[in-house]
Protein backbone atom coordinates (compact mmCIF):
# COMPACT_ATOMS: atom_id res chain seq x y z
CA UNK A 1 0.00 0.00 0.00
CA UNK A 2 1.34 3.43 -0.47
CA UNK A 3 -0.27 7.01 0.66
CA UNK A 4 -2.54 7.11 -2.36
CA UNK A 5 -4.01 3.90 -1.03
CA UNK A 6 -4.52 4.37 2.43
CA UNK A 7 -7.95 5.30 3.04
CA UNK A 8 -8.65 8.29 5.71
CA UNK A 9 -11.11 11.35 6.57
CA UNK A 10 -8.27 13.73 6.17
CA UNK A 11 -5.80 14.62 3.34
CA UNK A 12 -2.29 13.44 3.58
CA UNK A 13 -0.59 16.46 3.31
CA UNK A 14 3.00 16.46 2.23
CA UNK A 15 6.02 14.65 3.15
CA UNK A 16 6.81 16.12 6.56
CA UNK A 17 10.70 16.92 5.90
CA UNK A 18 10.72 19.82 8.40
CA UNK A 19 10.25 17.43 11.81
CA UNK A 20 12.03 14.52 9.77
CA UNK A 21 15.26 14.29 12.17
CA UNK A 22 12.76 13.85 14.82
CA UNK A 23 11.19 10.49 13.26
CA UNK A 24 12.00 7.24 12.05
CA UNK A 25 10.63 6.18 9.43
CA UNK A 26 8.05 8.82 6.73
CA UNK A 27 5.25 10.91 8.15
CA UNK A 28 3.28 13.18 6.51
CA UNK A 29 2.04 16.07 7.64
CA UNK A 30 -1.42 18.90 6.71
CA UNK A 31 -2.09 21.13 8.84
CA UNK A 32 -5.99 21.77 9.45
CA UNK A 33 -5.86 25.03 11.49
CA UNK A 34 -3.54 27.60 12.32
CA UNK A 35 -5.81 30.11 14.37
CA UNK A 36 -6.65 30.08 17.52
CA UNK A 37 -6.33 26.39 18.23
CA UNK A 38 -3.18 24.53 16.12
CA UNK A 39 -4.91 20.96 14.26
CA UNK A 40 -2.55 18.54 11.66
CA UNK A 41 -3.31 15.53 10.61
CA UNK A 42 -0.50 13.50 11.28
CA UNK A 43 0.31 10.17 8.89
CA UNK A 44 2.58 7.30 9.63
CA UNK A 45 4.05 4.97 7.25
CA UNK A 46 4.03 1.15 8.80
CA UNK A 47 7.39 1.24 11.18
CA UNK A 48 6.93 5.59 11.40
CA UNK A 49 7.33 6.85 14.75
CA UNK A 50 8.62 10.28 16.14
CA UNK A 51 11.00 10.48 19.05
CA UNK A 52 10.61 10.75 22.75
CA UNK A 53 9.26 14.08 23.24
CA UNK A 54 7.36 16.74 25.98
CA UNK A 55 5.12 19.41 25.47
CA UNK A 56 5.94 22.07 28.10
CA UNK A 57 2.71 24.19 29.12
CA UNK A 58 0.32 23.41 27.03
CA UNK A 59 0.41 19.37 26.25
CA UNK A 60 -1.49 17.68 23.32
CA UNK A 61 -4.61 15.70 22.20
CA UNK A 62 -4.19 12.97 19.58
CA UNK A 63 -7.75 11.68 17.86
CA UNK A 64 -7.16 8.85 16.25
CA UNK A 65 -8.62 8.46 12.77
CA UNK A 66 -7.35 5.63 10.88
CA UNK A 67 -5.03 2.63 10.87
CA UNK A 68 -3.19 1.29 13.94
CA UNK A 69 -0.43 2.93 15.99
CA UNK A 70 0.89 3.00 19.26
CA UNK A 71 1.47 5.91 22.11
CA UNK A 72 3.81 5.34 25.52
CA UNK A 73 4.63 7.56 28.15
CA UNK A 74 7.90 7.20 29.70
CA UNK A 75 8.29 4.54 31.94
CA UNK A 76 4.75 2.97 31.20
CA UNK A 77 4.18 -0.14 28.37
CA UNK A 78 3.19 1.34 25.31
CA UNK A 79 -0.70 1.49 24.31
CA UNK A 80 -2.21 0.27 21.07
CA UNK A 81 -4.30 3.00 19.33
CA UNK A 82 -7.32 2.45 17.28
CA UNK A 83 -9.88 5.06 15.01
CA UNK A 84 -11.63 6.33 17.43
CA UNK A 85 -9.06 6.57 20.05
CA UNK A 86 -8.40 9.98 22.07
CA UNK A 87 -5.23 10.72 24.11
CA UNK A 88 -4.89 13.08 26.53
CA UNK A 89 -1.15 14.18 26.82
CA UNK A 90 -0.57 16.52 29.78
CA UNK A 91 2.01 18.78 29.74
CA UNK A 92 5.40 18.32 30.48
CA UNK A 93 4.70 14.07 30.05
CA UNK A 94 7.66 12.48 27.88
CA UNK A 95 6.00 10.50 25.47
CA UNK A 96 6.05 9.32 21.85
CA UNK A 97 3.51 8.28 19.29
CA UNK A 98 3.35 6.36 15.92
CA UNK A 99 2.54 3.36 13.58
CA UNK A 100 2.26 -0.21 14.36
CA UNK A 101 5.43 -1.67 12.35
CA UNK A 102 2.72 -3.30 9.96
CA UNK A 103 0.23 -0.71 9.71
CA UNK A 104 -0.11 2.64 8.36
CA UNK A 105 -1.79 5.20 11.28
CA UNK A 106 -3.09 8.83 11.16
CA UNK A 107 -4.29 11.36 14.04
CA UNK A 108 -5.35 14.78 14.61
CA UNK A 109 -2.76 16.29 16.97
CA UNK A 110 -4.38 19.41 18.52
CA UNK A 111 -1.50 21.73 20.51
CA UNK A 112 -2.95 22.83 23.85
CA UNK A 113 -2.54 26.55 24.08
CA UNK A 114 -0.30 27.83 26.29
CA UNK A 115 1.41 31.22 27.07
CA UNK A 116 5.17 30.32 26.95
CA UNK A 117 4.08 26.77 24.77
CA UNK A 118 7.27 24.83 24.00
CA UNK A 119 8.11 21.46 22.41
CA UNK A 120 11.16 19.66 23.41
CA UNK A 121 12.74 16.71 21.02
CA UNK A 122 14.50 13.80 22.96
CA UNK A 123 16.18 10.49 21.98
CA UNK A 124 14.67 8.22 19.20
CA UNK A 125 12.65 5.25 20.47
CA UNK A 126 14.69 2.15 21.38
CA UNK A 127 14.49 -0.06 18.43
CA UNK A 128 14.13 -3.29 20.45
CA UNK A 129 11.89 -1.87 22.15
CA UNK A 130 9.73 -0.85 19.43
CA UNK A 131 10.54 -4.07 17.46
CA UNK A 132 8.11 -6.06 20.28
CA UNK A 133 5.24 -4.29 19.59
CA UNK A 134 3.13 -6.47 17.63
Amino acid sequence: MNAQEFKQIFPLGEKNEAYAQFFVGQSYLKPLTTERVGIANVTFEPGCRNNWHIHHKGGQILLCTAGRGYYQEWGKPAQELLPGDVVNIPPEVKHWHGAAPDSWFSHLAVEVPAEGASNEWLEMVDEEEYGKLK
